[in-house]
């Protein structure tokens, strides 16, 4: 099912509202944002189709047909997305819904194993939702993160690999020789073998105000966000690749974009650096640190201090993206699945974790290097590391 003219109505203070955005941004679903407080033909239409009383988010789809209130399931089975596997055990179960899983479900798939990918979010991962990748081998003028994810995800399809989307993990069990793996929808799936690729989520700032305004006005996604900024100035807080790529990205939207390094430079590569320079929309802002973001119902300012001189200041910027690292999803594992201090999978060189048939790519592993093309290197590698395991059990 394919809908391409969504409006979502709703306010800034509303968490279902955020929650309803945060889902179809992850789905790569396009959408319209009416603010009913700001737009009066919006807050009539919503109190009109819901016998006068002003319940968001309300959300209107090309066909006409509308949800209010809907919880992520239900968006989930308007848009078509597969929640519920055909079958009970598998060969191999690949946990999230990156690269490195597609990249091993469609190797593994194959070679004729039943394969299963689990994402609990959009099919894709974080390179579904960067804006271009200009590093991936194939691709001489880059590709868009959101058509690589979609190639990627129909190469799978074309094995063979059944794919769940909307569909989080909650626990992960051995018995003997099999896993079991259970959703958040009360489902168990077992396997022979078990693929962690959860990825990893960027990190906040934990600053004041910053829980309260996510999605009004501090954004981690430029991709999803970004065109809600057309003609203004945002700030782009961090010093790497990611915020150096999402800066230049946002300069299609935004007039400004000031990034906010607390280093005193960039640590970005040599090419974003180079482009960051040569781009007059850009400004660069070192040693400098966000003490808080402001604002009741949405951004309305940031406080920040010099790390070198102490001095404080105020910023207005609309908007505020923040890209200052990621932290590894593994927080659900069980205990024999060891982490380093971070976090982060340990792994053999066979890419197994201390639990036999249990293996971890990705940027959720130790030791990866964090790009898409490596992330599909693993991917194909843990394939082959899971076809030799199976011939042993």
């Amino acid at each position: 099912m394919s809908h391409t003219n969504l409006t979502v109505y709703g306010a800034t203070w509303c968490s279902d509202c955020k929650r309803a955005k945060k889902f179809l941004g992850e789905q790569r679903v396009h959408y319209n944002w009416v603010d009913v407080e700001q737009d009066a033909e919006g807050l009539a239409l919503v109190e009109r189709v819901n016998n006068g009383k002003r319940i968001i988010p309300t959300i209107v789809f090309d066909d006409d047909s509308m949800l209010v209130e809907p919880s992520n399931a239900e968006l989930a089975a308007k848009l078509g997305l597969q929640t519920r596997a055909k079958m009970d055990y598998y060969d191999l179960i690949c946990i999230g819904g990156g690269p490195t899983s597609l990249t091993a479900a469609l190797y593994a798939a194959r070679e004729g194993l039943d394969v299963l990918v689990i994402e609990r979010s959009g099919l894709g991962g974080q390179a579904g939702v960067t804006e271009r990748l200009d590093n991936f081998p194939g691709f001489p003028e880059g590709i868009g993160g959101a058509e690589f994810a979609d190639r990627l995800t129909q190469q799978a399809r074309r094995f063979g690999v059944e794919l769940l989307q909307a569909q989080e993990v909650t626990s992960l069990r051995s018995e003997e020789e099999s896993h079991y793996v259970a959703t958040a929808d009360g489902n168990v799936y077992g396997a022979r073998a078990v693929l962690i690729a959860t990825g990893s989520t960027y990190k906040r700032l934990g600053v004041p105000g910053e829980d309260e305004l996510i999605g009004a006005g501090v954004h981690f996604c430029a991709t999803c966000d970004g065109p809600f900024y057309k003609g203004r100035h945002v700030a782009v807080i961090g010093g790497g690749n990611s915020a150096g790529e999402e800066s230049l990205f946002l300069t299609r939207f935004a007039d400004k974009v000031t990034i906010l390094a607390r280093g005193d430079k960039l640590t970005a590569s040599k090419v974003v650096i180079d482009k960051i320079a040569e781009t007059p929309k850009v400004e660069v802002r070192y040693n400098t640190e966000v003490t808080a973001l402001h604002g009741e119902s949405k951004l309305s300012g940031i406080s920040i201090r010099n790390r070198a001189t102490g001095a404080a200041e105020d910023l207005e910027p609309a908007g505020v993206f923040v890209f200052i690292g990621l932290t590894p999803n593994s927080g659900w594992l069980p205990p024999e699945i060891a982490r380093d201090e971070y976090g982060f999978v340990l792994t053999s060189p066979t890419l197994e974790t201390g639990v036999p048939g249990i293996f971890a790519a990705g940027d959720v592993r130790k030791g990866s290097t964090k790009q898409a093309a490596s992330a599909a290197g693993e991917g194909a590698t843990v394939a082959l590391m899971v076809r030799e395991y199976l011939k042993g059990v």
